[in-house]
């Protein structure tokens, strides 16, 4: 009985230590949370849905009826729209670690609101009734969102004004032309109040982009000119199979020709040469399929998510090599598009963007073509870039930024999209200054297109 007190005052001591342990921090911070998120009905596809993430301005400058509201849109085709809220431009991200979430220094909605749709239905947590029901064309992609951005408006009293901007990268190239062409031609005057589109490292006129391949990487010094001739015919197999309309021979022709290209570059990843190793969107799929996560977002826990859908690529896999180069010039003759391209993207990059916005059926293209590009500087006065634009046409090149460019020049790139939505310094009219020499319409980018052409 003597030792009783000790074991009493043992077991008091160790109860105390375990009721002190703090408990585990939140996987998502109060700050980290979005402000609304969940799903939105797709009526020309009953029982098929579009999840999305929106999040406030953290800093409007405008009432909130009038604060502009910018919608990303993922790439793929099949690619999750949280790859961009949660590894690129969202507010909070994971840098090198799921488990642990980062404010971003350069989330797009410090001024503006930010919505992330998974587009289309399949993609990501979006639910698909059926096969049948995913988009298999660019027609059908907006159809979809737009009945989802009307579900949005409904849901959310006071967005009915509020200026809205598409963005969205690579194979959102296709997508953001196709919902800006589908508002501004078809639903002019319904709820969407569009003011702008912004596509970055986009795929959008795949013939003339992938002519670009071989020229591009044997002047960057990565192919020697026995590599650059065998490019040279791969490209030219996909661009026959595209004229016979054989749309799916032709997307195998081109997946067969960047799998040439990324065995002779032996880079690590074709979005960005200067990586050694490819981008680390895995961390978003170890965040996404855990409990608290799916809780925080509103979705099932039951949902397995893929940073890209297989099943959403095969259903527009015929969709991959027909251009859009139509849509964003109906597009630009009413509203302003952003071109953007980080420097050192080998797919969908500077050089394979300028050479399809030459070709453009435009009636500033000729006024576009002879702008000054000018040297774009950030807040250190590094070189962030160069911007060219005449009227509703802006094209950046962003420096020392890949594919996935808010996640390589995270507060640059924000600075570019608000820059551009508010019109203000390189992005504005007041510091445009416009060349119309004859030696600088025959600038070196007409020079490349001529050695494209002789190909």
């Amino acid at each position: 009985m003597k030792h009783v007190p000790t074991v009493i005052f043992f077991l008091s001591t160790l109860l105390i230590a375990v009721s002190v342990e703090p408990p585990p921090p939140p996987l998502f911070p109060d700050e980290a949370l979005p402000t609304r998120s969940g799903y939105l009905p797709v009526k020309p596809a009953p029982g098929s849905s579009m999840f999305y993430a929106f999040y406030e301005a953290q800093k409007p400058t405008t009432p909130l009826a009038d604060t502009p509201l910018l919608i990303w849109l993922q790439g793929g085709p099949g690619c999750s729209s949280m790859i961009g809220n949660f590894y690129e431009l969202g507010p909070w991200r994971v840098v090198s670690r799921a488990t642990e979430l980062e404010r971003n220094p350069g989330a797009w909605n410090r001024l503006f609101g930010l919505l992330f749709v998974d587009n289309p239905i399949g993609a990501g947590f979006s639910i698909a009734a059926s096969e049948q029901d995913i988009p298999r064309n660019q027609r059908q992609v907006a159809e979809h969102m737009y009945a989802a951005l009307e579900e949005f408006i409904e849901q959310n009293p006071g967005f009915e004004h509020r200026p809205v901007y598409f963005t969205g990268e690579s194979y959102a190239g296709k997508y953001v032309p196709a919902i800006g062409y589908y508002i501004l031609k078809e639903k002019p005057n319904g709820k969407v109040n569009l003011k702008g589109l912004a596509i970055g490292n986009g795929l959008t006129d795949p013939v003339i982009q992938i002519r670009t391949h071989a020229v591009n990487v044997y002047y960057s010094g990565l192919v020697n000119a026995k590599q650059r001739e065998e490019l040279e015919k791969a490209q030219e197999m996909c661009v026959a199979l595209v004229k016979s309309q054989k749309w799916r021979e032709a997307t195998d022709a081109r997946t067969d020709l960047l799998t040439l290209l990324a065995n002779m570059t032996g880079l690590a990843t074709l979005y960005n040469t200067a990586r050694t190793i490819p981008y680390r969107t895995d961390l978003v799929v170890e965040l996404l399929n855990q409990r608290e996560a799916k809780q925080v977002l509103g979705v099932s826990e039951t949902m397995r998510f893929e940073d890209c859908s297989d099943e959403v690529d095969d259903v527009l896999w015929e969709d991959v090599m027909k251009s859009v180069k139509f849509m964003v010039e109906y597009v630009v003759e009413r509203t302003k598009v952003l071109l953007y391209q980080g420097m050192l993207d080998l797919r969908d990059g500077v050089v394979s963007t300028e050479e399809w916005m030459k070709t453009m059926n435009w009636s500033g293209i000729e006024m576009f073509l002879t702008a000054e590009r000018r040297v774009w500087k950030d807040g250190d006065g590094d070189v962030a870039g160069y911007v060219q634009r005449w009227r509703n046409l802006t094209h950046v090149a962003v420096a020392e930024a890949g594919h996935f460019v808010p996640t390589d020049k995270a507060v640059n790139s924000r600075d570019m999209i608000e820059g551009w939505v508010l019109e203000e310094d390189l992005f504005g009219d007041g510091n445009v200054k416009q060349t119309v020499s004859l030696s600088l319409r025959e600038s070196s980018s007409d020079r490349f297109q001529n050695l494209v052409e002789d190909q």
